[in-house]
């Protein structure tokens, strides 16, 4: 039997899959078990930040597992005090959480806000007594933003304000509101004692690759320090120089109190991370919360060897560079159904006015892998490493099957 057929009788059909099995890869490329090679502009949905076979990475693999492969959180790890001090030092955050994927890293993010809610209203009712505690009786209210995408937990695919994804799991987690992303007066009209947090991406992602404005993350930033209310930024996807610097803020200048990250933070390998600042992080007892395999030596060892291959190789600027040169070669195309072309660095969405499925399957027959961010839009999040000449290939063949439309 081949491999597809026995995957589809043992694992669940949570994934519509294409029809190919992969076995290799080597810098931008994958091999697939006929041995045909694939320009990759996906990246694993933006894991791979440097691509396949990156021998730093792999060497860092390799000699901790030789070391230690786990403990648990009982003990200290020197990879993930590492970790935790290069994520501090080079990020606005004081302390660290670890989990294993984006969605712990948002579900610990979503904890620690309705904590930090909930140590704020037992503040108010210490001091101004009774008739007070009774006006905030509750400060559990997390605001999100429609089309936004933070994980498939239960609490944060509540957090998610997409209602395709949340069909079939109600009642979902309860306090949840919406607003609408980049409109701030939309925010504003939510806002009363009982909102604890702010939930946004800088750049939505699964929504269709839609930048912030730079004027809506600075007025929440007011927003949230006007009401006492944490700002969080869910990082998984924009995190680790995908936008060409090391976190999306830095190119907003707005400072959230919470940022989450995963996806290339690992450069492949499953890992999460919730940052925040310590007025924030304080909130959290032992006890709080917790995962077994967060923080892994393992994970955090590549975790450390990509950090240091991003900022020792100079990748921001390249990744910068070369941003623009994608950005470039995609508004030249020449396509009546081409609406809008949008992204920060590698991290570019194309709308069109008809469905992509067929372009990325065509994309696919032809040697270049890309993925979607819901039914009309493309999503370009290549490795970081990508060349010019790369980017130049793969455009190229988008472009010979945007021509037979």
């Amino acid at each position: 039997m081949m491999i597809k057929e026995i995957a589809d009788k043992y694992i669940m059909k949570t994934y519509s899959r294409f029809s190919k099995t992969f076995i290799k890869g080597e810098g931008v490329y994958l091999f697939d078990e006929n041995g045909n090679k694939y320009l990759d502009f996906t990246a694993g949905i933006a894991v791979n930040a440097l691509g396949y076979g990156n021998k730093n990475v792999i060497d860092a693999a390799c000699n901790q597992m030789n070391k230690l492969f786990h403990t648990s959180n009982l003990y200290y790890t020197e990879p993930m005090t590492e970790l935790a001090q290069k994520l501090v030092n080079k990020s606005c955050f004081d302390k660290v959480f670890f989990a294993n994927s984006g969605a712990e890293a948002n579900e610990a993010a979503f904890k620690l806000a309705r904590k930090y809610g909930f140590l704020k209203k037992e503040h108010i009712c210490s001091n101004y007594g009774a008739g007070d505690a009774r006006r905030v009786c509750t400060c559990s209210k997390i605001i999100s933003m429609k089309n936004s995408f933070h994980g498939r937990t239960l609490a944060t695919l509540t957090l998610t304000g997409q209602s395709k994804y949340q069909k079939g799991f109600s009642p979902l987690v309860s306090d949840i509101l919406y607003a609408e992303f980049n409109n701030l007066k939309s925010v504003e009209s939510l806002i009363d004692n009982t909102v604890c947090a702010i939930f946004v991406e800088p750049i939505q992602g699964e929504g269709g690759l839609l930048p912030a404005n730079a004027d809506f993350l600075k007025g929440l930033r007011e927003i949230c320090d006007k009401y006492g209310i944490l700002l969080i930024f869910d990082e998984v996807q924009t995190g680790i120089g995908r936008t060409g610097e090391l976190f999306c803020y830095q190119n907003y200048g707005v400072e959230p109190d919470v940022l989450t990250l995963a996806k290339g933070l690992g450069g492949g390998l499953p890992i999460g991370a919730c940052l925040a600042k310590d007025f924030v992080a304080e909130c959290f007892n032992p006890g709080d919360h917790a995962s077994t395999f967060g923080g892994n030596p393992v994970a955090c060892a590549c975790s450390n060897a990509v950090l240091d291959e991003i900022t020792d190789m100079n990748l921001l600027l390249k990744i910068k560079e070369n941003g623009c040169h994608l950005m470039e070669k995609l508004t030249s195309l020449k396509c009546p159904n081409i609406q809008d072309v949008r992204g920060v660095g590698l991290m570019i969405g194309v709308e069109f006015d008809i469905e992509v499925k067929d372009v990325i399957q065509k994309c696919l027959d032809r040697g270049l892998l890309i993925i979607g961010a819901g039914k009309n839009v493309l999503r370009f999040v290549p490795p970081l490493i990508i060349s010019k000449y790369e980017i130049d290939k793969g455009i190229s063949i988008l472009e010979e099957v945007l021509s037979a439309l």
